[in-house]
C-alpha cells in the first residue's frame, strides 16, 4: 500500500496534479491522508505527557498514534508540499509530530542511534514553487532527512517544478514537462 499525504490546500493545487500523475504511474492502491483535513491535537505539555504515560505503559494501540501505525506499515510513501516561504506547509511539520514516536517510526539502540522502523524503502516527495528560488535543504532537505535517519527509509525521491508563478512563465509546459520526467524515471 501506498501512502499519499497531502500537505496541498488548493483545489488546483499543481503540487498535487503532480502527485497524482506519480500515484498513477506508480500503480496500485493509496491511502489518502489531506492533512487540510487532519484535525491534530495540539502539541503542549498534557499531549506530551499523555503521549509518554502511554508508551511507559506500552499502550501504542492507543487512537493517538494511528497516524504513526498507518506510515509505518505502508510500503512507499509519496508526499505532496508545496514549497512555501521557504519550507512546506505547517501541517507537514504537524504531522511529523504526530508520527515521530519511539517504538513505532523509530527505535534508539543503547548508544542513542535512531533506528527506522518503517516498512517503506522509498518516499517520494514533490514539489512545486513560484520562483527558481529553491533551497533544497530548506524544506525536502528535512523531510529527506527524517527519511533516511530515522524512519529507515533509504531512498527518498525529490519531483518539482519550479518558476511556475514568474510573469510570463510557461505554467502549463513546465508542468507537463515535469509530468513527462515522472513517466521516464518512476514508470516500471
Amino acid at each position: 500500500m501506498i501512502l499519499f499525504i497531502d500537505a496541498c490546500v488548493r483545489e488546483a493545487s499543481r503540487t498535487r496534479r503532480l502527485a497524482l500523475r506519480l500515484l498513477d504511474v506508480l500503480g496500485g492502491a493509496y491511502e489518502h491522508v489531506n492533512l487540510e483535513k487532519c484535525d491534530f491535537p495540539k502539541v503542549d505539555e498534557a499531549f506530551l505527557q499523555k503521549r509518554d504515560r502511554l508508551l511507559q505503559e506500552g499502550d501504542l494501540a492507543d487512537p493517538m498514534f494511528g497516524y504513526a501505525r498507518q506510515f509505518v506499515q505502508a510500503d512507499a510513501i509519496v508526499i505532496a508540499a508545496p514549497f512555501w516561504d521557504l519550507s512546506f506547509p505547517a501541517a507537514l511539520k504537524t504531522y511529523f509530530e504526530q508520527i515521530n514516536v519511539v517504538g513505532i517510526t523509530f527505535r534508539y539502540t543503547p548508544e542513542g542511534v535512531p533506528v527506522g522502523m518503517c516498512r517503506a524503502k522509498k518516499l517520494y516527495y514533490v514539489t512545486t514553487a513560484g520562483g527558481d528560488f529553491f533551497p533544497e535543504e530548506y524544506g525536502f532537505g528535512y523531510v529527506r532527512a527524517l527519511a533516511q535517519n530515522f524512519y529507515g527509509i533509504e531512498t527518498v525521491e525529490l519531483i518539482k517544478a519550479v518558476g511556475l508563478d514568474i510573469e510570463g512563465a510557461p505554467v502549463e509546459e513546465i508542468l507537463r514537462e515535469c509530468e513527462e520526467e515522472i513517466e521516464r524515471r518512476f514508470r516500471k
